[in-house]
């Protein structure tokens, strides 16, 4: 009797172990990477060599309300002097040819409002190493501003692409559809505000993109690849059981610019003053 309460016991136990290390398996294969976007008005409004950035005279700006964003690709690198491209490329948005060139398809992008999850990745994709540096391109937003009209200032809306280049069959801006079916390059902007729709295009090269790694490893010319640098670098070692949250905080302090024609902090489309930045203004990472 008591051989049969041993070998009883013995295969309890068996089960227990093989129950845990069962556990223990599917806890590391589910295991993922989080990728969360948020905006941050207070947070240093930096220039593309990340010093901290004035006004261009002549300009005005403002910090915008953000609706939503969208970023085409996301790449972790182990070092300064990874270029763009040989690091661990975790994510990549679709493209297109349908308006000649290729571009990025806007219809495919994923958007995501303040705080959001942008991306859930299973670990085990991701290859084991320790990674310093984070790049992001963002590809679009959307805002709210404050616009002057006949005296007194309205809410109005601003979307703007800031991918380097991007098929737009259509997009909509605070409930107005506006029709496009064409590629437009870095720094194309639509405006809203009483019910009308206006759009331009910003100068080649105006849109900031925040590198500090720029000396040893510079993005392409009309990209909106920003980097940014981890507190302590991430390590990815294949063998976690919990999900690892990365938290990309975008500057939007004062990130819409444009020309000035009256000279007042406001911005006045009617009286020809047009968006000359939209850019992000830098980035911060957390990790938990």
């Amino acid at each position: 009797m008591k051989k049969i309460n041993l070998l009883l016991f013995a295969s309890f136990l068996l089960a227990l172990t093989s129950c845990s290390s069962s556990d223990d398996a599917t806890a590391e294969t589910n295991a993922n990477l989080i990728v969360k976007l948020k905006f941050d008005e207070n947070q240093v409004r930096l220039d593309n060599l990340v010093n901290p950035s004035v006004i261009a005279q002549g300009n005005a700006a403002q910090t915008p309300v953000m609706n939503e964003m969208s970023a085409h690709y996301l790449e972790l690198s182990p070092t300064a002097n990874t270029l763009i491209g040989q690091g661990e490329v975790i994510y990549k948005g679709e493209e297109t040819t349908k308006g000649g060139e290729k571009a990025i398809d806007f219809s495919k992008e994923i958007f995501v409002k303040d705080g959001e999850m942008f991306l859930k990745i299973p670990l085990k994709d991701i290859k084991k190493g320790n990674y310093e540096w984070l790049r992001i391109s963002a590809s679009y937003q959307n805002g709210k501003v404050k616009a002057l009209y006949n005296g007194a200032e309205y809410d109005a809306t601003l979307t703007s692409f800031l991918g380097y280049n991007t098929y737009i069959d259509n997009y909509t801006i605070n409930g107005k559809n506006v029709v496009i079916k064409a590629n437009k390059l870095q720094g194309y902007w639509g405006f809203e505000a009483l019910g009308t729709v206006i759009d331009g295009q910003a100068p080649a090269g105006a849109i900031t993109v925040p590198n500090p790694i720029y000396q040893t490893s510079p993005i392409p010319e009309g990209s909106c690849v920003l980097t940014g640098k981890f507190d302590k670098a991430l390590a990815i070692t294949g063998n976690e059981t919990k999900d690892v949250t990365i938290t990309i905080s975008f500057s939007i302090n004062n990130s819409f610019e444009w020309n000035e024609v009256n000279v007042d902090g406001k911005y006045e489309p009617t009286a020809g003053e047009i968006p000359v930045d939209m850019g992000l203004r830098g980035l911060k990472l957390a990790v938990d």
